[in-house]
């Protein structure tokens, strides 16, 4: 059974840093990805960055790009995001997320991931 579980959310303020990561298990599909994605109150889920399961490839939303660093730790099953320079925006609970599909068009469609954590959150505010 596959699962996930994310760590690492928060308070932030402006301009820091900080790690998510997401520990997974029970993934059986031999291609696909794993992904981070976001939900603001009112807002829709946004995709903040993608990793194939290979670790082959990334693709960053455009909101995180550039501060944005999403990675594989095989060892440990685990995928890591780092955002630096945070902004207020940037406050929303974020998702991991596992599925049968490719960064490039997973990441602008949510849907397309079938596994999902519950979340965490993360503020950033001064």
């Amino acid at each position: 059974q596959l699962r996930l579980v994310e760590s690492g959310g928060g308070l932030v303020q402006p301009g820091d840093s900080l790690r998510l990561s997401c520990a997974t298990s029970g993934i059986t599909f031999e291609q696909g990805a794993i992904a981070w994605f976001r939900q603001a109150p009112g807002k829709e889920r946004e995709g903040v960055a993608c990793i194939s399961k290979a670790g082959s490839s990334t693709t960053y939303g455009d909101s995180v790009t550039g501060r944005t660093a999403i990675s594989g730790d095989r060892a440990r099953s685990t995928v890591n995001l780092t955002m630096r320079n945070l902004k207020v925006e940037d406050t929303a609970v974020y998702y991991c997320a596992a599925g049968p599909t490719e960064c490039w068009y997973g990441l602008s469609n949510p849907s397309e991931f079938t596994s999902w954590g519950l979340g965490t959150q993360v503020t950033v505010s001064s």
